[in-house]
């Protein structure tokens, strides 16, 4: 009659984001180590002119390291994803944290770059996999409202890690060696596994106002009630309902939902990005060695790394205020659109940049567009699939840009050595964020729409709706309320008086409609009742 218990291996029940109160400590966590997962790879490339004098490789061969990390982010999304499903986000970041730590140990004793693509590629990459993909959700699952403004505030740890670990890792390089830095940054990944313990389910509350609920039912049990007639009618009709209760097949629970390709702005949001991957992080891992080429010293070179993270800063969360704003929000894919379509005219512009100053401008605006994407990236995929879906959706969007990052940073290395020639790659990578910036906005415009305009949505269907995460949330809250309130019953007819006690709510609360029982449904909302889906969610066929 009611939704499924997590217990017995079924969907839990969404719970309403509280937009606050431990979610503060849960955005702390996810801005830590989002500030690890994105500024690691790009805060490595200050130790690859030691690494390729050391191992005698060429500047493409030391660029896989960044890449097989960002790699291993992005290609481990299913994987994170079935095992979020099956086991929670705490237990997989703190293994993740063990993992991303011992990674970065285990490369400061290697011998070759072999060696090197295992451990701080692969390992390492793999331990932020763990991390990344979990604290999302978890901010997903303790925001709606105020959830741009946790995605720009949770997004600004990038930024802030970047313009402390690139200055960090030249200090560490010039006094104890690309060993020596290496071990010392495994130990700060063990920080990852604090950010993890943090993670509390968001199911622990709704428990502790379940039980609430229940004690308050306790205290009305020790007053006088109705007859015993009319106890006994109930318990009868209970009876009845729980052996058919009993009959209903449990449904199992969904490790990775493939679902979501039916929705048309995912499959948009999907190839924007792919396209988008392509080019956005070349730029920032070129942009010191690009520097020293043109006679730049090395800690100044280092410094403008620290210029992006200072201004992406302040971008990332103000831009996050103004997509949270009510006339912005229902357009953030056009918002994101530009953000891109910015960036890409960023690094065009920027390509023939030949001397410091000019350097320092690039990376001020810069700054800005990229933290206008970072920002955006995952509200935007939230909005298209809801927070229900999210965890399936981001395991497979990360999948599939993982072969975009293998394919854009290494291929820009071997241009780069094959032509020794650094303003072709910035014409090039621009150019292919542009490209994603305006297939996002045609297509959204000309599928998504036009769409609407010829399908109006019908009244009477709740999946037409786009109903917030709040809404769907409030219902279920009082929905779990009124069963827990009504559940408790004297222990020699528990089973009975329980189905009995939710028999007579219902009935109080519905209209008779033929056999099925009825199935109420709200604008965009979805209520299970008796004879209605309770697994039911309302998914966004539009931005």
């Amino acid at each position: 009659m009611g939704r499924p218990d997590p217990e017995e291996g079924q969907l839990p029940a969404p719970v309403k984001p509280p937009d606050g109160g431990w979610g503060w400590i849960v955005l702390f966590g996810c801005f830590v180590i989002t500030g690890f997962s994105y500024a690691f790879p790009k805060a490595v490339s200050v130790y690859f002119k030691e690494l390729m004098k050391d191992f005698h490789v060429g500047y493409s061969d030391t660029a896989w390291i960044s890449s097989i990390m960002l790699a291993m982010l992005y290609g481990t999304g299913p994987v994170c994803s079935i095992m979020v499903n099956q086991f929670g986000c705490r237990p997989v970041m703190l293994i993740g944290g063990l993992l991303a730590s011992a990674g970065m140990i285990l490369a400061s004793f290697t011998t070759n770059i072999i060696e090197l693509y295992l451990t701080a590629g692969v390992l390492t990459g793999l331990g932020m996999a763990l991390n990344f993909q979990p604290s999302l959700i978890m901010l997903g699952t303790y925001f709606d409202k105020r959830r741009p403004l946790a995605n720009g505030l949770a997004a600004a740890g990038s930024p802030v890690f970047l313009s402390s670990l690139s200055p960090l890792g030249q200090v560490l390089l010039e006094k104890f060696g690309w060993r020596g830095g290496f071990l010392i940054m495994g130990g700060l990944l063990l920080n990852c596994c604090t950010c993890g313990a943090v993670m509390r389910p968001l199911d622990m509350g709704m428990k502790r106002k379940m039980g609430k609920a229940q004690d308050k039912y306790e205290a009305k049990e020790m007053l006088p009630i109705g007859g015993k007639s009319e106890e006994g009618i109930s318990t009868t009709d209970g009876t009845k309902k729980a052996k058919k209760a009993k009959k209903k097949p449990k449904k199992g629970k969904k490790l990775l939902d493939f679902s979501i390709f039916s929705n048309r702005g995912f499959i948009i949001y999907t190839i924007s990005k792919f396209i988008l991957v392509l080019g956005l992080f070349v730029p920032p891992i070129l942009l010191v060695n690009y520097a020293k080429d043109t006679g730049v010293p090395d800690t100044e070179a280092a410094f403008l790394l620290s210029i992006i993270g200072f201004i992406d800063i302040f971008a990332r969360p103000a831009c996050g205020m103004v997509a949270g704003l009510k006339w912005v929000r229902p357009h953030v894919a056009y918002l994101f659109s530009f953000s891109m379509l910015f960036n890409g005219l960023t690094d065009i512009c920027s390509a023939r940049a030949s001397n410091y100053t000019g350097l320092v401008i690039f990376c001020v605006f810069f700054g800005i567009s990229y933290g206008m994407v970072g920002a955006l990236q995952f509200e935007v995929l939230m909005a298209i699939v809801g927070s229900q879906k999210f965890s399936s959706a981001i395991g497979l969007v990360l999948l599939i840009e993982a072969f975009a990052v293998l394919i854009g940073p290494p291929s820009a290395g071997r241009l780069v050595d094959a032509l020794k020639n650094y303003e072709v790659i910035f014409y090039l990578a621009g150019s292919e964020v542009v490209l994603s910036a305006l297939f996002l906005a045609v297509a959204s415009y000309c599928c998504l729409n036009r769409g609407k305009k010829k399908d109006p949505p019908s009244e009477n269907n709740p999946s037409a709706g786009g109903g917030s995460d709040t809404e769907e949330a409030e219902s279920d809250v009082q929905e779990a309320e009124e069963h827990s309130s009504d559940n408790h019953q004297p222990a020699h007819s528990t089973e009975n008086a329980v189905v009995a006690a939710n028999e007579e709510a219902n009935h109080v609360g519905e209209e008779p409609s033929g056999e099925g029982g009825g199935c109420p449904t709200g604008d965009g909302e979805v209520l299970a009742r008796d004879g209605c889906n309770a697994d039911q969610t309302v998914e966004r066929d539009s931005f």
